[in-house]
């Protein structure tokens, strides 16, 4: 089922992601020109209805200066290098200045993706005598941008001076009273048009710049297309705003790119019923003093999902030691995988994986749903802890499952059927106190405690893979993971009350990666980037039936940092 969700999902948000992240990565290092939050819905009124997706990126020089507060001066440099290779690039034989030239006069960016042409094979006719081979068939979406004129003087001078440049072919053309201009530069086309003086759009598909202006002359746009007014009015609310995607018919979407693709695969049934789960969706990207914010709500179709959200409270996380490099937590596995099993009856294939591992497990005396998942009903989390101890010592960190469950019984009896079954193995299965906990140990000769098992209070269980590793979970010496500076830092300013979070302390996770990496080491310009993060966290949220929301913030390090 996720699989076949995200064959269509991921390629689609992630090529909007990148040209996004492209174009915002050059203001960033440029200074961006004016252009705020305000103008997405001006440009979404010249953007066709059948626009599948928009990304409006404002140019307000605000925000940017504050991003650009961020980061260590080796990142930084090594961005501007890229980035100056990249202004060369794009301007070689000419003589066009980006700070001259173009940065005065644009304001935001609407960045809009149209429904690729449906193409028939029988459109593809090989010439006569050529064997009748497959033909793969692609059909790409088409692309539409959307830019703010905030100065039309200059504008003008930077399409006069355009102009002139040597190798580009110019042409105009007439279209319901428009002009629109057909530059071709080495066999390329582009199209564009200026309207109303206050817009420049530009396609490598005339068509769609026919569109464009059939929706300025009065067509349904993308502004007052069904899901799509309410989210643009509404957006996200993050500071110091850099970029908003706006995704009105998230089923429609993925309905659409399908058909159009003839050697695509049809979307079966139930697939298409777990995509109308989501009606639409909005994303934020804003920057504030922590560093880079994302904020994503779905509005969701309350009578087709079936998922029941849960709140958390978190307090597992303080089980922790301050050690703990990446952590996931939340509430419920057992109910999630009962909504799960009913959301997915209609997948063979995912019923007949589940089926197979009931089969495997029910060899050693174990029932799937009643004895391993079912009393995981409480709190959970996952963590990774460094270790160079033990059996650790290859590897450099250890893990830790901790759960809280209401089911003592089946628990401590599940536990007890897979110490009977090691002991079958060369693996001694011994006792031993830590804290004053009593803690199970199965230990590999002459390498120390491979697992270990014991309870923390009444209702929480641990599991933990490596000696060392339980030490630190069963034994309250040093202050616990949501207490450290660092935890506090990434996860101190996501919303509250959630299900959960995603943790990663950049810099021990590094320590861990140089360790396997010594071999082989991170380029330069990885380990640059990433030593400008101090950490990620990640959370979600689900105030009703109809709403989903999930918060990341990437927190950067300040500039001043070493």
């Amino acid at each position: 089922m996720p699989e076949t969700k995200s064959k269509y999902f991921i390629p689609t948000i992630g090529a909007a992601i990148v040209l996004t992240g492209g174009i915002a990565a050059y203001m960033y290092f440029k200074g961006g020109p004016t252009g705020d939050s305000a103008g997405a819905l001006g440009s979404a009124k010249v953007v066709p209805s059948t626009a599948l997706m928009a990304t409006y990126i404002t140019t307000e020089p605000e925000a940017w200066a504050k991003l650009q507060q961020f980061g260590t001066p080796e990142a930084q440099q090594l961005v501007a290098k890229g980035l100056e290779s990249f202004n060369q690039d794009m301007l070689r034989d000419t003589n066009i200045s980006y700070e001259k030239d173009i940065k005065p006069w644009v304001g935001g960016v609407m960045v809009a993706v149209l429904p690729p042409n449906p193409v028939q094979p029988a459109q593809f006719n090989p010439p006569s005598g050529t064997p009748n081979k497959p033909t793969k068939l692609q059909a790409e979406p088409k692309m539409l941008l959307v830019v703010g004129i905030k100065d039309k003087i200059g504008a003008l001078n930077f399409g006069n001076k355009l102009k002139a440049q040597k190798g580009i072919k110019f042409q105009e053309i007439e279209y319901k009273g428009e002009k629109i201009t057909e530059a071709t530069d080495k066999g390329k086309p582009t199209y564009s048009v200026v309207l109303n003086n206050s817009q420049l759009l530009l396609s490598p598909e005339k068509p769609t710049i026919e569109q464009a202006i059939d929706t300025f002359k009065g067509q349904p746009s993308f502004a007052t297309k069904e899901g799509a007014s309410s989210i643009l009015a509404k957006g996200v609310d993050v500071k110091n705003t850099l970029a908003q995607i706006y995704i009105p018919d998230y089923a429609g979407m993925i309905q659409q790119l399908a058909a159009a693709n003839p050697q695509g695969t049809q979307l079966p049934p139930q697939t298409l019923k777990q995509l109308q789960q989501v009606k639409s969706m909005v994303a934020g990207v804003g920057v504030d003093d922590a560093g880079l914010r994302v904020k994503a709500i779905a509005n969701l179709d309350s009578q087709l999902n079936k998922f029941q959200y849960q709140n958390t409270a978190a307090k597992i996380v303080g089980e922790f030691p301050t050690e703990t490099f990446a952590l996931i937590s939340g509430q419920g596995i057992s109910k999630t995988w009962s909504t799960l099993l009913e959301q997915s009856k209609d997948y063979p294939e995912f019923n007949q994986a589940v089926a197979q591992v009931r089969q495997q497990l029910k060899q050693i005396n174990l029932d799937l749903d009643k004895e391993v998942i079912g009393w995981m009903d409480g709190e959970f989390a996952i963590g990774a802890i460094p270790s160079n101890q033990g059996i650790l010592a290859s590897v450099g960190f250890g893990g830790a499952f901790l759960f809280d469950t209401s089911d003592r019984k089946t628990a401590e009896a599940t536990l007890s059927k897979l110490d009977d079954l090691i002991k079958k193995q060369p693996v001694t299965v011994a006792q031993r106190t830590i804290d004053g906990k009593n803690v199970t140990e199965w230990q590999v000769p002459q390498q120390g405690a491979l697992l270990s098992h014991g309870w923390l209070d009444q209702d929480t269980v641990f599991v933990a893979i490596g000696g060392p590793v339980a030490e630190a979970i069963a034994t309250k010496k040093n202050q616990s993971l949501d207490g450290s500076e660092t935890f506090k830092a990434v996860t101190g300013t996501l919303q509250k009350p959630n299900g959960g979070y995603f943790y990663i302390d950049m810099d021990k996770t590094m320590t861990v990666v140089n360790r396997f990496a010594a071999a082989q080491p991170l380029p330069p310009q990885a380990t640059a980037i990433l030593s400008s993060i101090r950490g990620l966290g990640v959370t979600a949220t689900s105030p009703d039936k109809s709403t989903s929301q999930v918060e990341m913030l990437l927190a950067l390090k300040p500039k001043a940092a070493k």
